[in-house]
């Protein structure tokens, strides 16, 4: 625990110890100060309560989601090459949200979701075909950050073949980028960039069999999207679905490479792993998006004013005792579990179904390939946090492995 920090009222979530570590710092909050404040990174508040994190999810009329990032802008709005973009449906308010979300929920659908588990799948087998060959891996950067970038490329109808560069734009975003504006502003350009000359060619072909395809095409009161909203949803799609879905699949695998008896049951169990995936989401939960205030109020006690930031500590909520018996324990066949790792209220996450189903399948294909894995000792096991926490590297001895 870092010994010069006051959590209650100086907490920085880019500490060291708070990335490596939040558990305990959450427990000290909820117990000292539920709605701590910070003037670091801009000033911002933290909820950490279960009942008051998903109270003010439900709140957008007080709290907005204009800005999503736990940091100030790195550029004034309106001021890239594209004008204003809007990462739509995540960051506006309704009337926008409202059908703007509307037109992305037939893609991410259980029937959509099913579709793509079958491309899901083969593309898992062959990255096991690597892995499990080897005596070693690393589970997050050889597996786990293989996948999601796949699926969406699919989805966008975006070569595949870039995915190292999907990668690249996505921790220039969201992990170097929070505390370094300069790479932030650098990824949004060559992102934009790219994702305009995917609409280019869309409204050129005509095509609408792929996202960006059908986000160029569509109409909303009978005008079309502007451009600067299609690059929005095109940069968020990627982004998001991209950063949380690998950092679930790497807390699990780290999980599982930590907790012998887990791996070993869900190996005789599989039928299992749809509820420790539920609890993987509850007990690692990656994201916390913020909110922005919009009048001066007092909240529980807090004097908050406009403009103020608050971070909706989603998975400080999931870790809540006054909602979840044993906590700070992973018990993976959980029965009560009504976590919150995709958001509350209207900005509930659109790709839950697909989150789902990529760890799901992650998991059942790791564990079919190679039943007993670990942690190389004196390895260091890192990981990245602020907006989205999740394990980048976990270097795992192969124990075990089958053959097809």
């Amino acid at each position: 625990m870092g010994e010069l920090i006051d959590w209650t009222t100086a907490f920085d979530i880019f500490d060291k110890d708070y990335i490596e570590n939040p558990f305990e710092i959450w427990d000290t909050l909820r117990n000292e100060c539920p709605i701590a404040h910070t003037d670091k990174w801009g000033g911002s508040w933290l909820p950490t309560k279960y009942d008051t994190v998903t109270k003010m999810a439900r709140e957008p009329e007080l709290f907005s989601s204009r800005e999503i990032l736990v940091v100030p802008p790195a550029e004034a709005p309106g001021s890239g090459a594209y004008g204003e973009t809007k990462a739509a449906p995540i960051s506006v308010d309704a009337p926008m949200h409202t059908w703007t979300r509307r037109q992305l929920l037939p893609a991410f659908s259980p029937r959509a979701v099913d579709e793509l588990e079958v491309f899901t799948r083969a593309w898992c087998r062959e990255l096991m075909d690597g892995i499990a060959a080897r005596p070693t891996a690393d589970a997050a950067v050889d597996y786990a950050q293989q996948i999601p970038a796949q699926v969406i490329a699919t989805m966008l109808g975006v070569p595949t073949s870039m995915k190292d560069t999907f990668t690249k734009w996505v921790r220039w975003s969201l992990e170097a980028g929070l505390t370094n504006p300069e790479l932030r502003i650098k990824a949004r350009a060559e992102l934009q960039d790219f994702f305009m000359g995917e609409i280019i060619k869309r409204r050129e072909s005509g095509t609408k069999t792929d996202l960006i395809g059908e986000l160029v095409h569509a109409d909303h009161d009978g005008e079309p999207f502007p451009d600067g909203l299609i690059l929005g949803m095109c940069g968020l799609l990627l982004i998001a679905g991209v950063d949380t879905t690998w950092s679930g699949i790497g807390s699990s695998l780290w999980h599982l490479a930590t907790n012998k008896e887990d791996r070993e049951r869900l190996v005789q169990e599989p039928e299992l792993i749809p509820s420790a995936v539920e609890e993987f989401l509850r007990a690692y939960s990656p994201v916390t998006m913020a909110r922005l205030v919009n009048n001066d109020m007092e909240y529980e006690g807090c004097p908050m004013h406009a403009g103020d930031r608050v971070l909706m500590a989603f998975p400080a909520a999931n870790r809540d005792p006054e909602h979840f018996e044993n906590p700070d324990q992973v018990i993976i066949d959980r029965e009560h579990n009504r976590h919150v790792a995709f958001g509350a209220g209207i900005h509930r996450c659109v790709g839950s179904n697909l989150a789902r189903m990529e760890m799901r399948v992650a998991i059942e294909e790791f564990l079919a390939r190679v039943p007993d894995f670990e942690l190389i000792e004196d390895a260091e096991v890192t990981w990245a946090g602020g907006q989205v926490r999740g394990p980048r590297t976990i270097p795992v001895r192969i124990n075990k492995s089958i053959g097809h």
